[in-house]
C-alpha cells in the first residue's frame, strides 16, 4: 500500500505520517490489493482535527472523512470507517461473482479469504425501506436547486434541459451546492 499525505492548516509531521501508515497498514492491508494507494489529507478547522482518507480502487472509491479533538483519534475513526466500507464492498463483489461470472475477475483481485477478513453475508445491513417514483421534469440546475430547497431535501434528481440527461443537485456540507452529471 502506498501513501500520499497533504495538510491544510495542519503541519503533517514525520511522526504523524509514520503512525498513520502503521495504523492503515495494520488494519487495512489485509483487505486491499497490494498496489492500492491511500490519499490522506489532514486538516484543522476551528478546533477540530479532520482526517480524510481516500482509496481509489478499480471500480470504486472508498472515502472516509472524520473530525475529532485529536488527530490520531480522527485517523483511527477514519480507518474504522474504511474497514467497514471495504468489508461491505468485498461482500457485494463476492456475492455478485457467485451469481454472475462477469464479476469473477474483480473478486479474484482480492486474495483474502472470508475468514481472514471477518466477512459476513453483508445483506443484513442494507434494507431499502421505501421506493419513490416521480416524473423527471426538464429544467436547468438552478431551477432544480430551487425545487430542492422548496421540498427541504438534501438532493434533487432532474432531467437537465441543456443536454437532456439525468442529473442530481445536492447541498454540500459547507452550504454550497453540487451538481452530479453522468459520465459515459
Amino acid at each position: 500500500m502506498r501513501f500520499t499525505f497533504s495538510g491544510r492548516n495542519y503541519n503533517v509531521t514525520d511522526e504523524i505520517m509514520e503512525k498513520c501508515e502503521k495504523k492503515l497498514k495494520q488494519r487495512l492491508s489485509r483487505l486491499f490489493p497490494e498496489n492500492a494507494e491511500a490519499h490522506v489529507a489532514l486538516s484543522t478547522v476551528k478546533q477540530e482535527n479532520r482526517a480524510e482518507i481516500t482509496i481509489p480502487l478499480r471500480n470504486r472509491i472508498l472515502r472516509a472523512e472524520v473530525s475529532a479533538n485529536d488527530m490520531l483519534a480522527a485517523i483511527d475513526l477514519a480507518t474504522d470507517a474504511l474497514d467497514k466500507q471495504m468489508v461491505k464492498y468485498k461482500n457485494r463483489v463476492r456475492d455478485r461473482s457467485r451469481r454472475d461470472s462477469t464479476y469473477r475477475d474483480e473478486a479474484l483481485a482480492f486474495s483474502v479469504t472470508d475468514a481472514d477478513a471477518g466477512l459476513s453475508d453483508g445483506r443484513d445491513d442494507i434494507k431499502i425501506e421505501k421506493t419513490k417514483r416521480f416524473a423527471l421534469k426538464p429544467m436547468d440546475p438552478e431551477e432544480a436547486v430551487m425545487e430542492m430547497e422548496l421540498l427541504g431535501h438534501g438532493f434533487y434528481m432532474f432531467r437537465n434541459s441543456l443536454h437532456d440527461e439525468v442529473n442530481v443537485v445536492y447541498k454540500r456540507n459547507n452550504g454550497s451546492y453540487g451538481l452530479i452529471e453522468p459520465e459515459y
